[in-house]
């Protein structure tokens, strides 16, 4: 008698597919009791026929240069990302890490994070930072493919939205800008649910959301997103665009869900038991829980493969490149600085000692941009509308434009906050280094950016001019007072604040040097002595040094940053006039100074001297300096609007002022 035929599993359907994502996300929110099942449950068969059917990756090479990239701006819904990368084949996110959702070391953190799985192209969760991202990653996309060929650098910037995305204004001035650059390869698709925390949509917006992208010259186009015909249908046409493209999804939030689907109730709290039961019987999946069937797991592994041959024939490709292009591409693949550049800075700075010019730090920084931008291809410079105040074009910087983007510097216009998201998905990408510009106080504008560079440890590097009171007549809305104290309480922030040309190039050089995080450069508008007579070691690189020690005994130490170092020279001379010995130390980086050896320190600031601070700005954290037994010289309200000598007058900030603060401390010690 002949033995029955085993039985095949039948080939899984798109539902079948989807639903894979649909439950392991649910059952993770259920599991950690937190996290937000809704999203991934309503775009589901969205994100089915992205990673099966247009998608270019490769799940075992996960960061080939030459892939599509994927961001979830909508990164509360991370269980769609993490249940994508295992059912793909990602090796970091396995079931376990699927399991362990939102717990204490485990990669599926709750909002997906850069670095912790290979999947997430950058750290989401604040709405609005990841469609800023993605426009980022188009125009990294479209430089790299100027400068390389579009033989190695051809591929698509696909990010899924939510209506929180686009409520955030940061979507307005970041699609304004793909717009007008026309970032064909950028296609976003707009979880269209109808659906916020609060409730139903209504309740706070009734844009035409369509009429808004198309206006800021997007292709737009709606769709059933439940229908992969439809879905796919309109990936296609956008492909095949001149546009950046918007593809609006109407979903269900929660699909599935017997008694919440449709509802605020499903966005952010686990269905429940009930609910989640009754989802497994709505929807046909009488699976356990983490349980995905092998033939639908195959099926997805299969798509987590599907780019293999393409990864195979990019890297023959890549080896057609000319000798010159290769060799840059290698260099920007394994992130090095191009030889010789430290060279070119030295230079600089022995010209400059020798002919002692009178600069504001933002005329140092642009000579130094000058240098530093001739000798490292990679830097790409821009301004939010300020280019001639910020001083950040050089003559290696033409204008990137909608037509030719082989240039290397951009008009991000009046966007600050775009700017800043925007220079993260530059540097994400790859193969860039951003510098961005403009005044110290709109800073403000743009924090939630800077904020998520620190988080990612990012390089990225802020041109800030105008930093105090000293920009004089533009009166308190511009001159920042608070802004150095709550950036440099920013974790992984290095704030550089530089008193003469040798000094910005110095700290450009160690920003330039830290690849683990963001440094940010605060510069005057008001011209400034070159105090500095040595070039050898980079004293600015250990955030402070004894720029002038005492004649004889030192009795105080005077701390200073920025245009205040000035200040704090004449200050010792008045003291020596009167008998007090009086070091000078310029403290361009608070942050370096503090990694330095307690030996160190202690040397810097002098053991038993008084020491008094002095800084043009807030007086907030300068005690961690000082002491009890010190003095702060600095700001504790806004400023006015004035000539800036007159400011520094009205608010006492002189050198007068400073060495009566430091005889004060003295008879205090007495």
């Amino acid at each position: 008698m002949t033995a029955p035929l085993a039985t095949v599993p039948p080939s899984p359907s798109q539902s079948d597919m989807a639903n894979a994502i649909r439950f392991l996300a649910a059952d993770a929110v259920e599991k950690a009791q937190s996290g937000h099942p809704g999203m991934p449950m309503g775009m589901a068969d969205v994100a089915t026929v992205l990673f099966t059917q247009f998608l270019k990756f490769d799940a075992k090479t996960p960061r080939w240069p030459d892939r599509d990239r994927f961001i979830l701006s909508a990164g509360h819904g991370s269980m769609l990302l993490y249940a994508l990368a295992y059912l793909t084949g990602f090796d970091d996110v396995d079931i376990e890490q699927i399991k362990r959702f939102r717990q204490f070391g485990a990669r599926t953190a709750g909002h997906p994070e850069f670095g912790h799985v290979a999947i997430a192209e950058t750290t989401t969760g604040p709405l609005g930072q990841g469609i800023a991202n993605a426009v980022g990653f188009a125009l990294a996309e479209k430089i790299e493919a100027a400068r390389f060929g579009g033989e190695v650098v051809d591929h698509y910037t696909y990010a899924i939205v939510g209506d929180g995305c686009l409520m955030e204004g940061i979507s307005q001035e970041a699609i304004s800008l793909a717009g007008h650059h026309k970032l064909a390869k950028l296609i976003v698709l707009w979880d269209d649910n109808g659906i916020s925390i609060d409730g139903r949509i209504s309740l706070a917006q009734s844009d035409d959301q369509l009429a808004r992208f198309a206006a800021s010259h997007w292709d737009v186009t709606r769709v059933d997103g439940h229908d992969p015909l439809a879905i796919a249908a309109a990936i296609r046409q956008a492909q095949g665009s001149d546009k950046p493209s918007l593809i609006a999804c109407k979903t269900i939030i929660g699909l599935g869900a017997p008694t919440k689907a449709g509802t605020e109730k499903v966005h952010g709290a686990p269905l429940g038991a009930e609910e989640l039961a009754g989802a497994r019987v709505k929807l046909h999946w009488p699976h356990d829980a983490f349980v995905v069937p092998a033939n639908i797991l195959e099926a997805w592994r299969a798509a987590g493969v599907r780019g293999t041959a393409e990864r195979q024939a990019w890297e023959q490709r890549l080896t057609h490149l000319d000798a010159e292009r290769r060799a840059l591409w290698d260099r920007l693949a394994n992130r090095r600085r191009p030889a010789g550049w430290h060279d070119a800075a030295s230079v600089f700075k022995n010209k400059i000692i020798a002919e002692k010019p009178k600069w504001a730090t933002r005329k140092a920084s642009q000579e130094a941009l000058e240098v530093l931008t001739a000798a490292i291809p990679e830097m790409i410079g821009g301004s939010a509308d300020l280019t001639h105040s910020n001083l950040t074009m050089t003559k290696a910087t033409k204008p990137i434009t909608p037509e030719d983007a082989s240039g290397r510097y951009l008009h991000y216009g009046v966007r600050e906050h775009a700017m800043g998201a925007i220079m993260n998905g530059l540097i994400l990408h790859g193969g860039l280094i951003p510098y961005g510009a403009t005044f110290l106080v709109f800073t403000d504008y743009m924090r939630p950016a800077i904020r998520m560079a620190a988080l990612m440890g990012l390089p990225v590097l802020y041109v800030m001019t105008h930093d105090s009171i000293g920009l004089g007549e533009d009166g308190p809305t511009h001159q920042p007072v608070e802004h150095l104290a709550s950036l440099r309480a920013m974790p992984n922030l290095l704030v550089f604040r530089p008193c003469d040309p040798v000094e910005t190039m110095e700290c450009y050089e160690a920003a330039l040097d830290n690849v683990g995080g963001p440094s940010l450069f605060s510069l005057c508008r008001q011209a400034l002595p070159t105090v500095r007579r040595d070039a050898g070691e980079n004293r600015s690189a250990k955030g402070a040094y004894v720029l002038a020690e005492a004649d004889g005994q030192r009795q105080v130490t005077l701390i200073a940053t920025g245009s205040e170092v000035e200040l704090a020279l004449k200050t010792r001379d008045i003291l020596a006039a009167k008998g007090v010995g009086a070091a000078v130390v310029s403290m361009p980086c608070c942050e370096l100074f503090d990694r330095q050896d307690e030996g160190y320190r202690r040397a810097v600031l002098g053991e038993t001297s008084v020491k008094v601070a002095v800084e043009a700005a807030s007086t907030f954290g300068w005690e961690r300096y000082v002491g009890s037994r010190g003095a702060v010289v600095g700001l504790t309200s806004f400023g006015v609007s004035a000539p800036a000598e007159q400011v520094y007058s009205h608010f006492n900030i002189t050198a007068d002022a400073v060495a009566d603060a430091a005889l004060a401390s003295l008879r205090q010690e007495s």
